[in-house]
């Protein structure tokens, strides 16, 4: 058994489920290599249970799935026992079901399938097998867990967890299983004994995200910049192509994903549903709901309500660090570079440069909103309802008299009071400028006249490093809040 780092709320659900004592249908999906079959694994190789697993071969026959399918039922429960193969998935259930028959009542099974997507295929008949035995006898036995996980979260949303046939409403729980946070990446890190500053982790984190079997590539004694220009930059390192390989495995059409995730990369603040459909010539309605939800599921990108901008709709931005590092940096020096090798430390010719700067100042951003609750109790506001949004105003054209404004990040609280925060990445602790003062000034008064609100408004500086609080930047943020807080505890 190895260590699970994180992953607090996931392990309570399980740990209740299990002392609940009743038959659980548990899901668990997110994104390619996130760590779903680690923390099943490793959570269940210390409870007092009987473990049976089935992992879907990718593009395997129906023969061989059931093939492997036996030889997991002899390991379980008849000691490594050579058994015939089933037939068929009815057969094959029948035969897991009794296997589990001639185990004591007392004692506790766990059914792992994992990769369903592989082992459910069109014509392969398991989902109408597992609906029966589930329907007809699964459920009715006291201390038995059943746990189907996938990567392909599209299928495992259509078919399992919105399902319409058999298997509607008969999940019990499920586990959408994100990313590392900044905490989380910086305790794996020290897990395997790699020892990086705070910044360090924060340009690891900004280039690949909080992906385990991502960060499982850094390497011990290079910095943060060593790190990424082998891992992304190498014709041999794990993320210089992953990006081909990653919607492939994970959706039916990836094209479909992918033309998505391009569009929305155009533009940093995320785009508008009209937008969206406008430049993917993808039709409204139930299909591209569905494709949405599954990026979102998956941890690729976020729906927001712009705040005080009901009316313009709900909008969509990329949030995966990876897939904006690949399209951003990697995939134009490999359009670039055919047929000839990447300059051994190409990442080090590119960072301090004004587009890096650009990239790094949105990278944090994103980062920023995926750390609200840790930003929220930094402030002290953790407990008070409120909404969070980015806000922008666009000024009309022609018009000389109407300034446009865009605020990083708004927390507008049920207590009348609004926080607006100007997130900065910065390399060295932040200094306010004169000119910048104004420029933060002018952003306030804009916001005051177009939201019309009422509100106590309090200025926050959000940074990557220390801030320099003179006296102008006293005047101006009320608060501050540093790569400290983010890296903080919930």
């Amino acid at each position: 058994m190895e260590q699970i780092i994180g992953r607090q709320k996931e392990i309570k659900l399980l740990e209740d489920k299990i002392s609940e004592g009743n038959s659980e249908f548990i899901v668990v999906y997110g994104r390619r290599r996130v760590g779903k079959t680690y923390l099943i694994k490793q959570f269940f190789s210390n409870k007092k249970t009987i473990l049976f697993e089935q992992t879907g071969i990718n593009n395997g026959s129906i023969s061989e799935q059931l093939a492997i399918f036996a030889q997991a039922i002899s390991h379980s429960f008849y000691q490594d026992a050579p058994l015939a193969v089933p037939l068929n998935w009815m057969d094959a259930l029948k035969l897991l079901t009794t296997a589990m028959d001639k185990t004591p009542k007392n004692k506790r099974i766990t059914l792992f399938f994992d990769e369903l997507p592989w082992l459910a295929s069109a014509k392969s008949g398991f989902l109408k097998a597992l609906e029966y035995y589930w329907n007809t006898n699964w459920s009715y036995r006291k201390k038995l867990i059943l746990i189907v996980c996938g990567s392909a979260a599209s299928w495992m949303i259509e078919n399992i967890i919105y399902a319409k046939g058999g298997l509607h409403n008969r999940i019990t729980a499920k586990i959408a299983l994100q990313p590392f946070s900044l905490t989380e990446t910086e305790q794996y890190l020290r897990y395997r004994g790699i020892q990086l500053t705070q910044q360090h982790i924060l340009h690891l984190y900004m280039a690949i995200g909080g992906i385990p079997h991502y960060l499982k590539s850094i390497k011990k004694g290079l910095s943060a910049h060593q790190n990424i220009n082998n891992i992304c930059f190498h014709s041999d390192g794990l993320l210089f192509s992953e990006f081909k390989i990653l919607f492939h495995s994970l959706y039916e059409d990836p094209e479909t994903y992918i033309t998505i995730i391009r569009s929305l990369a155009r533009k940093a603040t995320g785009l508008s549903r009209s937008e969206l459909i406008n430049i993917t010539k993808i039709p409204d309605g139930g299909y591209l709901n569905i494709r949405l939800r599954s990026l979102e599921d998956a941890g690729f990108i976020r729906t927001f309500l712009p705040v005080g901008h009901t009316r313009r709709g709900v909008h969509y931005k990329i949030i995966d660090e990876y897939t904006l590092f690949y399209l951003t940096w990697i995939e134009p020096i490999i359009k670039n570079t055919v047929g000839t090798n990447l300059t051994e430390h190409y990442w080090d010719s590119i960072i301090k440069k004004g587009s890096w700067y650009s990239w790094a100042g949105h990278a944090f951003e994103s980062i920023c909103f995926k750390h609200i609750d840790l930003i929220k109790k930094a402030l002290g506001i953790d407990h008070i309802p409120s909404l969070c949004s980015d806000w922008q105003y666009r000024s009309e054209k022609n018009n000389t008299d109407d300034q446009g404004a865009q605020i990083d990040l708004v927390f507008d609280r049920d207590d009348n009071c609004v926080n607006l925060c100007e997130i900065k990445y910065t390399e060295k602790p932040f200094v306010l400028t004169k000119e910048y003062a104004k420029i933060i000034m002018t952003k306030e008064n804009v916001y005051k006249k177009q939201s019309r609100s009422k509100k106590q408004l309090f200025w926050t500086l959000i940074t990557a490093n220390d801030v320099s609080k003179s006296d102008l930047t006293k005047n101006i943020f009320s608060r501050f809040v540093t790569l400290k807080d983010l890296f903080s505890t919930r």
